[in-house]
């Protein structure tokens, strides 16, 4: 199957769902939280709100994933130079300008889930939600479906690559949160923390 008839064939399974407000308000909203990365620096933002090895790992992942991310979807758009798709979803996002290959948004998000959480649970609850840009970006009619899916693939090398570097630059994040947890008394479920 070519790329150009997969697209179809997925646009056209998701036409029934355009047009309906509440899925198309939800899709708006999963979008504008990846402009820019928004969702990505609150989400620094929460888990460096305390000094130390956290908040320095928070910093630097954020950092090397919105860089890297932006210079590679920059240098493969430049390359590729694919046309969106025409009529767009009337929706309130910004108005894409830039080739259509890869999806931006979905190789930074992707990215950014990989290198920013420090738990494999914070890394599942975060390719969700990567997962979720990229289904808004087609829904939206901002991407074709093989564009999110190079920018997932894409996203999820270099952040798969970037981990295990921020890992090496910022030393002690492991073991301090391991110090929390023997800290905490009880040992059962209510003293366990959600993180990511």
């Amino acid at each position: 199957m070519s790329p150009s008839s997969f697209d179809e064939k997925v646009d056209a399974a998701l036409a029934p769902l355009r047009g309906r407000p509440g899925i198309d308000r939800a899709a708006s909203v999963v979008s504008n939280l990846a402009d820019y990365g928004f969702v990505w620096v609150v989400l620094a933002g929460l888990k460096g709100r305390r000094s130390g090895p956290t908040r320095r790992r928070a910093v630097v992942a954020l950092g090397a994933a919105g860089i890297s991310s932006l210079l590679v979807s920059r240098a493969a758009k430049a390359a590729v130079e694919r046309q969106r798709p025409e009529e767009q979803l009337e929706a309130l996002v910004r108005t894409p300008s830039s080739s259509s290959f890869p999806s931006g948004h979905t190789l930074a998000a992707f990215c950014t889930a990989f290198v920013l959480p420090e738990t494999s649970t914070g890394t599942v609850a975060c390719v969700s939600f990567a997962a979720a840009v990229a289904a808004s970006r087609v829904h939206l009619r901002a991407h074709h479906a093989t564009d999110v899916l190079g920018g997932a693939a894409i996203g999820s090398v270099l952040g798969l690559g970037l981990r295990p570097v921020v890992n090496l630059v910022t030393p002690g994040t492991n073991r301090a949160r391991m110090s929390r947890r023997a800290r905490r008394s009880g040992g059962g479920m209510g003293s366990q923390e959600f993180r990511l």
